[in-house]
């Protein structure tokens, strides 16, 4: 889009027929070293005996043209989103072996499940940091917290079930994501409360940091934590119980509970939609999402041409003197 970014400078575009008005009818011989050309263009077909009819109309279309430029003649470009000073929000997501369970619909594991919901949560999250951090038998920071948004979903894209181990470290997921805001935030000050998103379908079988102590240091550091419980439901059987029975729902209410977060438990594709469009409702970004229109300037382009013309015409006076 076409746009000038002074159009105020319009105003000045009748200065030359003020100049004539206001200043004396003849001059003395010389003057045209000093008087402004905006005066020689005003005496344009009254008479002066310096400047033709051509010659004066071509010093009315540079002066148009320097008011153009100088009016700064841009190009606006498609609208792209700027960061702003947002929340902190972690997402935890297990690796472990149990996450390439095919049972959350669609002939694809677990975690194929969760990377094509969780990216779309990522991709939303316009103005936030957000974090990345895979967990099997240990924790590893995959994205630290930034507001690269492309970077932390392909990062999440990029893991593989068993990468991190096959058993699951709730505990030390926390303690990881602890330290992480404690670096992140030393020196700073953060306005809201930091947010976990820990998605697991198992119990806590590994690490050093027991899950419930992890919980209350976290609670004391200001970080919630929502939980998720992913995998199929449990269903009794002619052959017994069937779904994720590993799924460990107290541990990650109790969590949830000491730290001011939810619970949440998605068992299909759907379910799992449901719990982060729930998360984007309670949660969401801070303040209104800021556009920035980048802009190419356009003033060279009149400002040269009136360069160029003035070249001639010039010499064409200087002649004449």
């Amino acid at each position: 889009m076409f746009h000038f970014a002074w159009p105020w400078m319009l105003v000045f575009a009748p200065l030359p027929w003020i100049l004539r008005r206001v200043l004396p009818a003849t001059e003395p011989r010389g003057a045209a070293l000093f008087v402004p050309m905006a005066a020689q263009v005003g005496a344009t077909g009254m008479g002066a005996p310096r400047t033709s009819r051509v010659d004066g109309v071509l010093l009315v279309f540079i002066w148009l043209l320097l008011i153009l430029a100088a009016m700064r003649p841009q190009w606006l470009g498609a609208p792209v989103p700027i960061p702003t000073e947002g929340r902190q929000v972690i997402l935890a997501i297990d690796c472990s072996g149990s996450m390439a369970t095919q049972d959350m619909g669609g002939g694809q594991s677990r975690l194929q499940v969760v990377q094509q919901v969780a990216g779309r949560f990522i991709n939303g999250r316009h103005g936030d940091q957000v974090g990345l951090i895979l967990f099997g038998t240990r924790p590893y920071l995959q994205a630290p917290l930034t507001s690269d948004l492309g970077t932390v979903h392909r990062f999440l894209d990029e893991a593989m079930v068993g990468v991190a181990g096959p058993q699951t470290a709730i505990g030390d997921a926390i303690g990881l994501a602890i330290k992480t805001l404690r670096q992140n935030n030393r020196g700073s000050r953060t306005r809201r409360q930091p947010l976990m998103i820990l998605l697991t379908d198992g119990g806590n079988n590994a690490g050093v940091m027991p899950p419930l102590e992890a919980a209350r240091l976290a609670a004391q550091t200001g970080l919630r934590i929502d939980t998720i419980g992913v995998g199929a439901a449990v269903h009794q059987s002619f052959f017994g119980l069937s779904g994720n029975t590993d799924l460990d729902q107290g541990l990650l209410k109790k969590i949830a509970q000491l730290t001011g977060g939810r619970y949440f438990r998605a068992t299909d594709r759907g379910a799992l939609r449901a719990v982060y469009r729930q998360i984007d409702r309670l949660e969401p970004v801070a303040g209104d999402r800021r556009w920035l229109r980048p802009a190419t300037e356009w003033f060279g382009v009149p400002l040269g041409l009136a360069l160029i013309l003035s070249l001639p015409a010039a010499w064409r006076m200087t002649v004449r003197a």
